[in-house]
């Protein structure tokens, strides 16, 4: 008998089901373990192309998988509330304990999946329902105040609201699939219309660190969270284009001292599948989740678990915002690695810069994906209106997250950092390394108890900026460039008036890694070439002479079949603007879901705006749904959030 499919749902305690799809093997073969994925993102229309991946771990390794929609979304009972709200962290154990039950499961559950799905691996880990053994987080963070899409460095991610943070909106109230829901899907439909709040909107009022935050992170303990919570075991695949890859060096030196079995995967790519993923090297990733969960949930111990971190260290390669392959080469090590070692270097002089607001372009968004939130391209446009430093890199190999401590002031009470660095060679040409961000009203941490505080114009404060995670050798005869401006704008908002920054002495600290015995580790190649496709897609960036404004604005969309002989279209605009003299800036994003199957048709649109400004963010969002040419619902908020 061959693997099947099963639709199945699953009872919760509060009488709630959730839809979910089962992969099972073929039952001559006995009971086998189980692989849940859990998605809020409708597995059975916007995302059922990722049955491909399911039907694989059935057919050629012979797991059960269950692919499940989180509650409220997709076909799926109850409300979705939010991102990894309390409920999502009862439900998931108690699916974990359903699936054990199961004939045809051996009693041991794995968990994995890419982003949102990634999050919740590890934040179930913590839970540590008995039957799951394994979770592999994919591109997912454990930070979610510091290293997600809504705040970075105590600032608001700008660019990100006209993707993900507003997408949702209308997402969330897309109507469950009439074939799995039954006659009466219209009147989940319309509940759902009249009573989902959009998210962006708590995202916006959460503003600081606490409790909001930490409930969703693993780094920081609260007491049911944290990495001494976790016992199975954990994989991290990291990627030095996605925004998450935070979640690499720091989550394994954590669970290394929790004593917690873990192996890191990191490598060159943006937040899409390693196989198909810009740049390159790709990989096919599924045989080394399969090793990690025969590992763990088959109990093979035929090859000695070995905890270790699998790096792919960049070298100086010419950026594109497309690029197909990035040089480098894999090393293997533990970490954190006896081969590291802090080294510091003095940045000379007191330097002043007046702020462009609009510097930022060339690194454009902090989290590469599919086009159009593609890679970064050369810095030397931002570079030439930023503070720099520069001195031959002499072969450095970093390692880790580099940092630079700096004193420094501002003549205006809100100012930031953006700190860059970057591998630049001789025709000019700057490839971005590394980058970091701070408001300078969170310099006293954007973890600490303190509120944050304006500055004392003229005051000179130490502060110190952590860039993100890296691997990296500079080729010889290349220069190493640190980059200081005052915006890393659309990727994180600009200051909300003018101000200059004047950098009294600063000192950068870099990881330098001297080497491993351990042997390379070798992968199975992915894809030649990667999936992205620009045909349909725009990405431009524009700047209006006597206006004095800078656009950056995005299109995208596509027309696809799914299942139940339906078809779904989805269609993404987006702008982000500011003005270069009065630093006003503001997101506006357009986004359509249509979805039909044989005699329904169902649209749902939204548009959202976010006016940035001294005080704080307005905010309108309208959202429409028509059940054919029908208007069935429409509903507006409006609100100001103060800073």
């Amino acid at each position: 008998m061959a693997g099947t499919e099963r639709e199945v749902r699953i009872p919760m305690a509060d009488g709630v089901e959730l839809a979910a799809t089962l992969y099972l093997p073929d039952e001559a073969n006995g009971p086998q373990p189980c692989l849940l994925e859990a998605l809020p993102y409708r597995k059975d229309d916007l995302t059922s192309s990722y049955a491909d991946s399911y039907q694989r771990l059935r057919d050629e390794y012979g797991y059960a998988v269950c692919r499940l929609d989180l509650r409220g979304t997709g076909s799926s009972g109850g409300d979705a509330t939010d991102e990894y709200p309390e409920a999502e962290q009862s439900d998931l154990p108690s699916v974990i304990g359903w699936l054990a039950e199961q004939p045809w499961c051996s009693g041991n559950v794995g968990m994995w999946g890419t982003s949102y799905s990634g999050f919740n691996s590890l934040q179930i880990a913590c839970e540590r329902p008995p039957a799951l053994k394994a979770v592999c987080g994919i591109y997912s963070s454990d930070d979610r105040w510091t290293d997600d899409v809504h705040w970075r460095g105590g600032a608001l991610r700008l660019v990100d609201q006209v993707d993900y943070n507003h997408y949702m909106t209308p997402m969330c109230v897309l109507p469950p699939v009439p074939a799995l829901w039954g006659e009466d899907w219209r009147d989940e439909w319309r509940r759902r219309l009249e009573t989902n709040e959009p998210w962006a909107l708590t995202w916006l009022r959460e503003n600081r660190d606490g409790d909001y935050w930490r409930h969703g992170s693993v780094r920081v303990d609260t007491g049911t969270r944290g990495y001494e919570r976790i016992e199975c075991a954990v994989m991290i695949v990291a990627g030095w284009a996605d925004g998450y890859r935070n979640n690499s060096f720091r989550t394994i030196a954590a669970l290394r001292e929790a004593g917690v079995p873990h192996r890191l995967l990191a490598g060159p790519w943006a937040h899409a599948d390693p196989a198909s993923a810009i740049p390159g090297p790709r990989i096919d990733l599924v045989p080394e989740m399969v090793a990690w969960w025969d590992r763990w949930l088959r109990e093979d111990d035929s090859t000695p678990h070995e905890d270790r971190a699998d790096v792919f260290v960049r070298t100086s390669t010419r950026p594109e915002p497309d690029l197909e392959l990035h040089e480098g080469y894999w090393v293997s090590d533990t970490w954190p690695s006896p081969a590291t070692a802090w080294a510091t270097h003095e940045l000379d002089g007191t330097r002043s810069l007046p702020v462009d607001p609009d510097v930022g372009t060339s690194a454009w968004i902090d989290c590469a994906g599919h086009l159009p939130w593609g890679l970064s391209g050369d810095q030397r446009e931002d570079d030439v209106r930023s503070l720099t430093w520069d001195r031959p890199a002499g072969g450095e190999v970093l390692i880790g997250q580099p940092r630079l401590r700096l004193r420094v002031s501002a003549d205006a009470p809100a100012a930031s950092l953006s700190v860059k660095l970057c591998d630049v060679f001789d025709d000019g040409t700057s490839a971005l390394v590394s980058r970091g961000s701070l408001d300078l009203a969170f310099r006293a941490g954007v973890h600490a108890a303190t509120d944050p505080e304006p500055l004392v114009p003229g005051e000179v404060y130490d502060v110190t900026v952590e860039l993100d995670a890296c691997a990296y050798a500079f080729s010889p005869g290349q220069t190493l460039r640190v980059s200081v401006a005052g915006t890393d704008w659309p990727n994180t908002i600009a200051p909300p008036a003018p101000v200059t920054l004047t950098v009294h002495s600063a000192e950068l600290d870099l990881p330098l890694w001297s080497g491993s015995e351990r042997p390379a580790p070798a992968f199975t190649p992915g894809e030649p070439s990667s999936s992205e496709d620009p045909s349909d897609v725009a990405w431009t960036i524009t700047r209006d002479v006597l206006a004095r404004t800078t656009t950056c604005a995005v299109r995208s969309g596509s027309t696809y079949p799914v299942p139940y002989d339906g078809e779904a279209t989805e269609h993404y605009a987006g702008e982000v603007v500011v003005d270069r003299r009065t630093f006003a800036q503001h997101a506006a994003a357009t986004c359509t879901y249509r979805l039909s199957w044989p005699g329904i048709d169902v649209r749902v649109m939204s548009t959202m705006r976010i006016d940035v400004g001294a005080e704080g963010y307005a905010v309108a969002i309208d959202a429409e749904a028509y059940d054919g040419d029908e208007l069935v619902s429409r509903r507006t908020w409006s609100e100001h959030v103060p800073r």
